[in-house]
């Protein structure tokens, strides 16, 4: 009888795919020991096994069950994904297959889950819209720090979360509040929410302070974001390693472009500068020179700061202060292309013919120096207004900022005739006081010396972006896709309300919507429509797949320019000094894939940290106002009410149903309006009114408007 062909240990590690299919051929749960043999894992890569298979378990793919078993979650109804805990009290779990339906879960059956968390759920009532399960078990946890205010008991104190998604309070022991004060805002970290527990355990582990405080209100998003606000003391050791100024060594090598009257241009209140411009008259048109800081000279690959840059992903700005991406050793003074000192920098050098088409281009690593430092208020009064005075105190920048405004003229037309959108929102600014509280909120002027640094910046981006990728170099490209149809139908149907009849386009076209807000343009309703315009688009990302940036009508773009506060930047910097030494590319598409979505995730964490930190800003402002009457434009319709944002200030709030006694109001979703009954009177979005404060709720971040009258729009 023949012998039974013993199998050959295989060669590295199982797929996923590989270790699923093996499993539903098993047809069961199965020990790890019996997948071993299943997969035919020899010895010496059994641990390494053993971690891949915690790790999937970890995501969800597969199921740790009674018994040391392991099983496939769809053979099982039981279905990974995150939770998401109403205020009412209730889960709902969003599987990670999006065409599975959200399972119910209620409050009985969370079994300690917080909202945000990783779980898996047993399905346990199957209905095909809206299924019912338990959670069985919590993957991960969302939250590690939870932020709330501190009430001290006789007994027990506890903390209440100011996020309503956390239904529930923590109990703190007495040795566990770390000194906090009755009514103080705090950090708090669950450490007993096991099953069964109805009111979980915990211990303060940050005192933020007075909730009526700025820092305090600060802290508290750096704290529920998990944003890194402390340098770790391997970065600080190499800080030390660092020179405090630039080096006659680090000069050596480099084109020497001090000579040229480079200036930077930015706001009132910057601290780092990235870059600085200079542009030259040509006999044939222009010649623009965009310096930006060498980072890459200072921060190697894989250090210590690498590291923390990358895990940061951006700077996060917020009133009065910033959550750096690097030390202030580099972003305010080494990186930073201060005034009259040599700074190291990569230079674009680009040539424009009278038509604003580029001619050539040449990169350079150069030593500069900044002749001065603008603000964009100056240069409007220079080259806008053309005050005297402001003209004669820098009259040795006159030609060269006159030779910049032309270009910029040049440039901005013709990006825009080529279908580039240009929505000109609003954006806020925060006056602080002398004590460094909110003051106020004011809508951010936009001139015409920001377009100068804006056209500079993105043809410097775009003059990168192409001679990278023409040299085969792998990057990561700031790209942005075109929106859906069904998003732009939403939209022409809303815009229709309005008055505003518009042919929804056959394919989505940047120019499209560039007519669409020319068209609102300097009608009440103008800011609506560019607001809504942009929700309808989907978010820009950073990704090594050039598909062209839909919002700029662009090809080719990376963001090249702000290499202090954006790590995407930086690796862009590295790339082009590997092209221009001819050396091999620093960076592998597989590596870029990964970079490109951990940055994305913390770019957007940054802007809902920033957001937040305006709303809170504005709760603020406001409770010191009730009783103020404003103006401002309905934004928003719901079932309970109407949304207005102000035109003095940059708040919004809510207009309740309760609080309209003149008539029952009925939703009318499809038209974005609310209907009186009795009356037929009508409250549309894009209608103008007038508001008084009525309330402000701080600890929830809500701002409740009564209405004063209706105003009547103007044609």
């Amino acid at each position: 009888m023949a012998k039974k062909k013993k199998k050959s240990p295989r060669q590295g590690l199982p797929t996923e795919k590989e270790i699923v299919a093996a499993m539903k051929k098993a047809g069961r749960p199965v020990l790890l020991r019996e997948l071993y043999h299943i997969l035919n894992i020899p010895t010496s890569d059994r641990k390494a096994f053993r971690t891949l298979v915690k790790r999937l378990t970890k995501e969800g793919k597969l199921v740790h069950i009674k018994g040391k078993r392991y099983g496939l979650p769809e053979q099982m109804q039981l279905v990974p994904g995150k939770i998401k805990i109403h205020p009412d009290g209730y889960g709902l779990v969003e599987p990670e297959d999006p065409k599975k339906p959200m399972v119910y879960v209620p409050p009985s059956r969370l079994k300690g889950a917080i909202n945000g968390d990783k779980v898996v759920v047993r399905v346990e009532v199957f209905q095909r819209k809206r299924p019912e399960g338990t959670v069985i078990r919590i993957l991960e946890r969302a939250k590690k720090y939870i932020v709330g205010f501190f009430y001290r008991g006789k007994r027990v104190s506890t903390v209440i979360p100011e996020d309503d998604r956390f239904p529930f309070e923590i109990l703190i022991p007495p040795d566990a509040t770390k000194g906090a004060e009755d009514g103080d805002m705090v950090v708090a970290e669950i450490i007993d929410f096991s099953p069964g527990r109805k009111i979980p355990e915990g211990r303060i582990i940050a005192v933020l302070g007075d909730p009526e405080d700025l820092s305090t209100q600060i802290k508290a998003v750096i704290y529920k974001y998990e944003l890194p606000f402390r340098f770790s003391r391997a970065v600080k050791k190499e800080l030390k390693e660092i020179p405090d100024e630039v080096r006659e060594e680090d000069k050596a090598g480099r084109k020497d472009f001090r000579k040229l009257l480079f200036v930077t241009i930015d706001g009132e209140t910057a601290k780092d500068f990235d870059d600085a411009v200079y542009v030259r008259k040509l006999p044939k048109g222009w010649r623009l020179y965009v310096a930006i800081a060498d980072v890459a000279h200072y921060v190697r690959p894989n250090t210590a700061l690498d590291k923390e840059a990358y895990e940061r992903g951006t700077s996060v700005y917020f009133p009065g202060t910033v959550v750096p991406m690097f030390p202030e050793k580099l972003s305010n003074n080494l990186c930073s292309l201060n005034p009259e000192v040599d700074r190291l920098a990569m230079v674009a050098v680009i040539d424009f013919d009278k038509e604003g088409n580029r001619r050539q281009m040449k990169f350079y690593e150069a030593v500069i120096k900044s002749h001065q430092r603008f603000t964009y208020n100056i240069v409007r009064d220079i080259v806008e207004k053309k005050d005297p005075k402001v003209r004669r105190k820098y009259k040795r920048f006159l030609g060269m900022l006159e030779n910049a405004a032309e270009l910029c003229r040049l440039l901005r037309r013709k990006r825009l005739a080529r279908g580039s959108i240009d929505f000109d929102l609003p954006e806020p600014e925060v006056i602080l006081d002398a004590q460094g509280q909110p003051e106020d909120i004011v809508r951010r002027e936009r001139h015409f010396a920001h377009f100068i640094i804006e056209e500079f910046m993105i043809a410097a981006n775009e003059a990168v972006a192409e001679y990278l990728t023409e040299k085969g170099y792998p990057i990561l490209y700031r790209v942005h896709e075109p929106p859906d149809l069904e998003k732009l139908k939403e939209f022409v149907d809303f815009a229709a309300t309005l008055g505003l009849e518009l042919k929804l386009p056959r394919e989505p076209e940047p120019s499209w919507l560039q007519m669409v807000i020319e068209m609102a343009e300097g009608k009440p309703y103008a800011y609506l429509v560019s607001t809504l315009l942009l929700r309808s688009l989907k978010q820009a990302k950073y990704s090594p797949e050039n598909i062209g940036h839909f919002g700029l009508a662009s090809e080719c773009y990376c963001h090249f320019t702000s290499p202090i506060r954006r790590y995407p930047d930086l690796v862009v910097h590295r790339a082009l000094k590997a092209a221009l030494k001819k050396k091999k590319p620093p960076y592998k598409l597989q590596k870029l894939e990964e970079m490109g979505k951990h940055l994305s995730d913390r770019e957007r964490t940054a802007m809902e940290a920033e957001r937040e930190a305006l709303d809170r800003v504005k709760v603020m402002l406001m409770k010191h106002r009730i009783g103020e009457v404003f103006d401002g434009v309905i934004s928003s319709v719901t079932a309970f009410g109407f949304f207005v944002d102000l035109f003095e200030i940059y708040v919004s709030g809510v207009v309740r149903l309760v609080d309209l006694a003149d008539d029952y109001y009925v939703l009318d979703e499809k038209n974005h309006r609310l209907v009186g009954r009795r009356t037929g009177k009508v409250f549309q979005l894009g209608d103008l009114v007038r508001v008084k404060v009525k309330e402000v709720n701080v600890s929830r971040r809500h701002i409740t408007f009564e209405l004063v009258e209706k105003l009547k729009s103007p044609n």
